[in-house]
C-alpha cells in the first residue's frame, strides 16, 4: 500500500509519531504496521553496529521488512534514524518509500534527552561510558534534501504532529487509487 520512512534524530519523536498514527489509521480500518529501528536492532539487525556500513544495512534489511508489509497491502512505517542521503534515496528508488523528516533543534534533543544518550555523548573524552557514536552530534547525519513532509517536534506537540503525517499519509492513498 505505501512505505514511509521516517528519519531524524535520537530523540525527536520517531515512534511515537509513528505508534500514534497507527492507532489512527487502525480507527480507520487501515492496516499500519511500524517497523522501529531500536526492535530490530535487537533481533534480525542485531550482528550489525554503528559503522556507515552497517547503519546502511540496517536500513535496508527494514526496507525490506517493509517493502514485504506493504505488498500485503499493509502501510509500514520504518521509524528509525536513518541517517544517510544515500540509503533513504535508494528505498525511495526501490520500494517508492516516502520520507519524511523528524525534525528537533539539537538543544531540546539535548534538554529532552529522554534515553540518557546526549548526556554520555556530551561527556568528556577520557570517560568510560562517553558514546562517540552519537548520530548527529559526534557522528554524522545527512539533512533529508527533498523530503516529502518535514514535521517540526520542537514546535509542534505529538498530535498536531501525527495529524499532519495522517493527513500526508491518507493524501498518498487517495493519489495512488486515482
Amino acid at each position: 500500500m505505501l512505505l514511509i520512512q521516517l528519519t531524524g534524530l535520537s530523540g525527536a519523536g520517531k515512534t511515537s509519531i509513528a505508534f500514534r498514527v497507527q492507532q489512527m489509521l487502525l480507527q480507520r480500518e487501515i492496516a499500519a504496521e511500524i517497523i522501529d529501528g531500536d526492535m530490530y536492532r535487537k533481533s534480525i539487525c542485531k550482528d550489525l553496529g554503528f559503522s556507515p556500513a552497517d547503519r546502511r544495512e540496517n536500513i535496508r534489511r527494514l526496507g525490506a521488512i517493509a517493502q514485504a508489509l506493504v505488498l500485503k497491502n499493509t502501510i509500514a512505517i520504518i521509524a528509525a534514524i536513518n541517517p544517510f542521503d544515500d540509503v533513504r534515496k535508494e528505498l525511495k528508488e526501490k520500494y517508492d518509500a516516502r520520507t519524511v523528516w523528524i525534525h528537533c533543534a539539537l538543544d531540546i534533543l539535548v534538554e529532552r534527552d529522554t534515553k540518557g544518550l546526549y548526556r554520555k555523548a556530551l561527556l568528556p573524552g577520557d570517560h568510560p561510558d562517553k558514546i562517540r557514536n552519537l548520530t548527529g552530534l559526534n557522528d554524522i547525519y545527512e539533512i533529508p534534501i527533498g523530503a516529502d513532509l518535514v514535521i517540526y517536534t520542537h514546535t509542534e506537540d505529538l498530535e498536531t504532529s501525527a495529524v499532519r503525517l495522517f493527513s500526508f499519509i491518507l493524501d498518498n492513498i487517495l493519489e495512488a487509487g486515482s
